[in-house]
């Protein structure tokens, strides 16, 4: 006999909020809920109130998945943001507009200030006045720095008249609690995000391919190579000296192709899930590790964060209209606060100042190495360089304190050993067969993946399912014991 009260029981708990377990795009939980949720948008697609409302409802309960009740701090922040930008567009006193701004903005990073930053700012305040640091009872809901920034800058483009302001509360709520993009980005603008829901176009049959196509992408860089890669990633970074110099420094490798993996796989079923649904968000990845320097670099890698710090930080700072020593010192505080946005901890701000710094230098000495552009050696080695500086840096995003940072470092540059090259190849196989997948495939030119996508949305009902079934054996193939967590869902 079926005990159904136990198993209502079981489906309770699974459907509620459990910290330990978030709700990822790579568990088989939301996949499960999605097929149900997809049937029913598509049916409520023509009524744009209707599906807008179901959507809400649905992003919501998402949010309750990944951070709980939090998601009434995420309403709250809906209704005091519509609200003031209603205000902002509706005054025609200038000095008034940019109070209502002022509000909005402080109103948004003190919630974003508490949560994120409090404990560091006690620690350190206590630090130099010599008492015992308590650390306050907090807890950070996943998502928080994402959906600020994204309500920060509607308010800021209403002010400047960017974008016109939501006249319906359901409206900005659907935009700012969108789940595709809620918890770990991408950041997605309001000038480009409300004009599509105010045509609720439906999505064609080729935008749902394209959209499917995206998804794979995204679980076999997810959860097949980074989940995989960063069991022996996290065994380095766990144990700073626990192993040679050579095994470190395929842990540092390791973990500069994971996070890539990582972060762009959660983006690319993001824009996926979105497309599929008749949304197209902003690329957030253009292949950065082809970079030949820090500025391009960061033109490529999370794309909608660089330019939110762009518009948002560096330009309002001056640009490089004040001068060349005035554009280094604003390329270096909005990386240097750019950092800080990560983590409260020393090592994020050192990690940003750091690229902060390069930026500079790489702007300092255009006026030299421009002459030899073009040149495949310059390439080679600008290249080196710039990979060397990421790869280097990555090491004091990863590493859990500031003393393991530095202990990785000098473990590789003092216990370094290619005699260990042969050994570590033949233990660690299927560890190097996915790192030169990663570097192979990185390497193909971009219109090899357009028409990778288009043969996928032209080929046959079957090929996508044998697609589909040969990427799940995979996932199942290579599965830990736990899904890690998506690394950005921390920011």
């Amino acid at each position: 006999m079926i005990d159904w009260s136990a198993t209502f029981e079981n489906v309770i708990d699974l459907l509620s909020y459990d910290p330990k377990s978030p709700m990822l795009f790579s568990s088989g939980l939301f996949w499960a809920i999605f097929l149900m949720f997809i049937p029913i948008y598509a049916f409520l697609k023509s009524n744009r109130t209707k599906m807008m409302i179901f959507v809400i409802i649905f992003s919501l309960y998402f949010y309750y998945k990944s951070s709980g009740f939090f998601l009434f701090l995420l309403v709250a922040t809906s209704l005091i943001d519509w609200y003031l930008a209603l205000l902002i567009e509706k005054n025609r006193k200038q000095s008034a507009r940019k109070c209502f701004v002022a509000i909005s903005i402080v109103v948004s990073l003190s919630i974003l200030a508490y949560f994120k930053y409090a404990n560091f700012f006690l620690l350190n305040w206590t630090l130099i006045i010599g008492e015992n640091f308590q650390p306050l009872d907090i807890v950070l809901p996943i998502g928080v720095s994402y959906y600020t920034f994204r309500s920060i800058s509607y308010v800021v483009d209403v002010y400047r008249g960017k974008v016109k302001a939501a006249t319906s509360w359901i409206d900005y709520l659907f935009f700012l609690s969108f789940f595709p993009a809620l918890v770990a980005g991408p950041i997605v603008r309001a000038d480009i995000f409300l004009p599509q829901l105010k045509e609720n176009k439906a999505p064609s049959k080729s935008e749902i391919y394209a959209g499917l196509w995206l998804i794979i992408l995204g679980v076999i860089k997810k959860s097949i190579i980074a989940d995989y890669i960063c069991q022996y990633n996290d065994l380095i970074f766990n144990s700073p000296t626990g192993y040679n110099g050579f095994e470190t420094l395929m842990g540092v490798f390791g973990y500069t192709a994971q996070i890539y993996c990582d972060f762009s796989g959660y983006s690319d079923m993001a824009i996926g899930i979105a497309l599929i649904m008749g949304f197209k968000l902003l690329p957030n990845f253009d292949f950065p590790y082809k970079s030949t320097s820090l500025t391009e670099f960061w033109r490529r890698w999370h794309i909608s964060l660089s330019t939110w710090l762009r518009d948002y930080l560096y330009i309002p700072l001056g640009g490089n209209r004040k001068g060349t020593y005035r554009t280094y010192l604003n390329n270096f505080i909005t990386m240097l606060l750019g950092g800080l946005w990560h983590g409260a901890a020393w090592k994020f701000i050192f990690w940003g100042g750091m690229h902060g710094a390069g930026l500079a230098v790489n702007k300092a000495c255009r006026p030299f190495t421009s002459r030899f552009d073009g040149q495949k050696w310059f390439t080679v080695l600008s290249w080196v360089i710039t990979m060397s500086t990421v790869s280097f840096l990555w090491i004091f995003f990863r590493a859990d304190t500031w003393s393991d940072s530095w202990a990785i470092v000098k473990n590789v540059f003092t216990n370094f050993s290619i005699d260990y090259l042969g050994p570590f190849v033949q233990v660690r196989y299927i560890w190097v067969i996915m790192m030169l997948v990663i570097v192979i495939t990185h390497s193909l030119p971009k219109a090899f993946y357009e028409k990778l996508s288009n043969l996928f949305v032209s080929s046959l009902w079957i090929v996508k399912l044998l697609v589909f079934v040969v990427v799940v054996q995979l996932v199942i193939e290579f599965a830990g014991e736990d899904v890690p967590p998506f690394i950005y869902f921390q920011f």
